[in-house]
């Protein structure tokens, strides 16, 4: 839990909230989160699955093939070569799960400017893909790049789907998040993977394909760049709703500060919208894994995204006059 000292020790709760609230709006990972815009512009809905959510999602027999893709930031890649490699293939697991999947494969495409940083890069998704169990089938590789850059995708499959689009007023929100872990310093980015038993990490992913086919959930997203507000916006502007997030309840590591975890991305970390019957069962589902689940708002009509501190509510975001990203709010192919 979180408290007006942790976000630097201000009495006046209206003025922390509010500034706070404009230092996320401008913070780098959100600002990424408005490029979609462009893609979503210049492309268009395909015809065959829904734009929007953290993997397409294609029809196939009895449920769907899932495809999911992750380019890596050029400075990260640099700096820091081997976690980059991890970071590529397992954010991409992530997405996956987040559309209740299972990865059945990884590609990647790798540009170096030599062979030692290629290695280095290889060495990172080897070690992700050996914890997760899914196997690299291929690729693309450039080792005369006149810098390093990767990307990564991953296929996967879903027998019933979790999505962006089915969020419902009066759900509750529920964050779910491994705090076992710690910051890849200077990163805003919470790992809970590296040198974490295979095993569990195979186990914890299992969670969220479970909730769908169990018809517990319909609604979920994973945590990326945009943390954890912006993550929730693409939520919310997909399902054509809106939510009240209470700041104080977002499950929160010991020692960090609030601003800094609202802006992290964490390698477990997910939004579900849920009906309220269904919260007691999923609590325990993430709990029985360890991982900690708590509820943190509720969606509404209103296509507003509103926060509350203490006594003091503030409108991060009015989606009906500022699209976000610019997905069609629960339009296009329906998912059957």
């Amino acid at each position: 839990m979180s408290d007006v000292s942790e976000l630097g020790g201000v009495s006046d709760v209206t003025s922390v909230l509010t500034g706070l609230c404009e230092r996320l709006r401008a913070a780098r990972g959100m600002l990424h989160k408005g490029d979609i815009a462009v893609a979503h512009g210049a492309v268009g809905e395909p015809g065959l699955c829904r734009v929007g959510d953290d993997c397409a999602a294609i029809p196939d027999g009895d449920g769907f093939s899932l495809f999911a893709i992750e380019g890596l930031l050029d400075e990260f890649v640099r700096a820091e070569p081997w976690f980059a490699g991890y970071c590529g293939v397992m954010v991409n697991l992530s997405d996956v799960a987040a559309m209740g999947g299972r990865p059945t494969a990884v590609v990647d495409a790798l540009w170096t400017a030599g062979g030692s940083s290629a290695a280095t890069i290889l060495a990172g998704m080897r070690a992700a893909a050996d914890a997760y169990g899914v196997p690299i089938v291929g690729g693309h590789t450039n080792l005369r790049s006149d810098g390093d850059r990767l990307a990564v995708a991953v296929l996967g499959r879903a027998r019933r789907l979790l999505t962006s689009f089915d969020a419902r007023p009066d759900d509750a929100l529920l964050m779910a998040v491994d705090l076992r872990g710690a910051y890849h310093e200077p990163y805003s980015y919470w790992n809970a993977s590296t040198g974490s038993p295979p095993e569990r990490l195979r186990a914890d992913l299992e969670i969220l394909p479970e909730l769908a086919e169990s018809g517990l959930c319909a609604a979920a997203k994973d945590i990326s760049m945009g943390g954890v507000l912006g993550t929730l916006l693409m939520l919310l502007e997909c399902s054509g709703v809106g939510a009240t997030v209470e700041l104080d309840r977002i499950p929160l590591p010991p020692g960090v500060p609030l601003e800094r975890w609202l802006q992290t991305f964490p390698s477990f970390g997910y939004l579900l919208s849920v009906p309220p019957a269904n919260v007691q069962p999923i609590l325990r589902a993430f709990g029985e894994r360890g991982i900690t689940c708590a509820r943190i708002g509720k969606c509404t009509e209103q296509r507003t995204l509103e926060v509350v501190l203490g006594a003091e509510v503030e409108t991060f975001w009015d989606l009906a006059e500022r699209p976000f990203t610019g997905a069609p709010a629960a339009t296009g192919l329906a998912y059957v």
